[in-house]
């Protein structure tokens, strides 16, 4: 019988591959296993394999298992990253429980961040969303605007800017996969080298599908989670 265990080093070991095929050490990419949907239990199975960094779509689902695993004596300090969508009505509960919040891409939602997060909590870490390839109803700033941006939540007192992240559409082959990959790493180097903004570290690119060219482009952190949990079951959501 597979378990979540035996399905975590396999996405570990296929990371090192990826890594090793681009010339890369396998260090320098590291994992998110997105949890959403699935149960508590499930994220400790993967916690107690050595898994530390926790993906969460959905906030107050998120929410409610850091609750829930904070309580379990026998799992070490967990991170979490917020990687969905935040609504201004649910920037405080980012704020307060969350780690990192990887889908920025209004200034507004950054200042009530930063204006909400606790000031016993270090910073909230957080990544930039850029959109390299899709339309205007597609969620991340223009790569034009990306510049602006970042310069303006550097200067949020309780957030601290990491990098970017990118979700790209899929494209018809493994070329076209990684030429829009390495767009996103562009805007990367781009903000990277801009007066105060030196210490950004992040790419958060690449899922089980398009994972080797993200690697290959240069991503710093991959966000699986069917690959690791199973198949997800959505039928008790609205």
């Amino acid at each position: 019988m597979t378990t979540i265990a035996d399905q975590l080093h396999h996405v570990q070991a296929q990371i090192a591959a990826a890594a090793a095929q681009a010339g890369r050490p396998p260090a320098a990419v590291r994992l998110l296993a997105v949890s959403k949907t699935f149960p508590a239990t499930a994220v400790r199975a993967a916690a107690l394999a050595g898994q530390r960094d926790f993906g969460e779509n959905y906030i107050q689902e998120g929410v409610e298992k850091i609750a829930a695993l904070r309580a379990m004596a026998d799992i070490a300090p967990l991170t979490w990253h917020c990687i969905g969508p935040i609504q201004s009505n649910k920037t405080r509960l980012v704020a307060e429980h969350f780690d990192w919040a990887h889908t920025i891409d209004r200034l507004k939602t950054a200042q009530r961040l930063s204006d909400q997060r606790p000031a016993h909590l270090p910073p909230l870490q957080v990544c930039l969303q850029v959109n390299v390839d899709g339309g205007a109803t597609k969620a991340g700033c223009n790569p034009a605007e990306a510049a602006e941006l970042a310069r303006a939540i550097a200067h949020l007192p309780r957030l601290q800017l990491r990098g970017v992240m990118s979700i790209p559409d899929p494209q018809p082959d493994a070329a076209a996969m990684l030429a829009v990959h390495q767009q996103v790493v562009a805007v990367f180097d781009t903000l990277r080298r801009l007066p105060g903004l030196d210490g950004l570290d992040t790419v958060s690119l690449g899922m089980t599908a398009d994972m080797d060219s993200a690697i290959a482009a240069g991503s710093t952190l991959v966000r699986v989670g069917s690959g690791i949990f199973g198949e997800r079951d959505y039928s008790g959501r609205p």
